[in-house]
């Protein structure tokens, strides 16, 4: 029984991995953005280390640099910095501009909750 569960461990911590590694906050941003430069001054350092950065990881796109193809968004982007959480590459909601650290957490947290909301209705989980 024991060695059934060593051998499943490394699954289910991996699998664990992949189904948070689907969401990220994608950040868009410029040059000499200034509400960038604040948004990295505010929130940058710390982002990685809070519950919203581990349950979607920070990605980086200039906004005039080459788009990957595994992003797909709703819409164009016109402001810097704008925040786009992904899900399997898929834009599920945006925040357009920084409004400063203290609207843009529960910003980013009622963003991040509708979306999981969605999922567990979409799943048959939700009532």
């Amino acid at each position: 029984m024991f060695g059934t569960l060593i051998l499943l461990l490394p699954a289910l911590v991996f699998g664990m991995r992949s189904a948070a590694a689907d969401t990220e906050l994608l950040m868009v941003e410029q040059t000499a953005c200034e509400w960038c430069e604040a948004w990295n001054t505010e929130i940058g350092g710390v982002y990685a280390r809070t519950e919203e950065g581990r349950r979607a990881p920070l990605r980086r796109q200039d906004l005039f640099g080459t788009w990957p193809d595994d992003i797909a968004l709703k819409g164009q982007v016109h402001f810097t910095p704008t925040f786009i959480l992904l899900r399997d590459g898929r834009e599920v909601g945006r925040i357009e501009g920084y409004p400063g650290e203290h609207f843009f957490w529960p910003m980013l947290a009622q963003l991040l909750n509708r979306t999981s909301r969605d999922d567990a209705t979409s799943k048959g989980d939700g009532s």
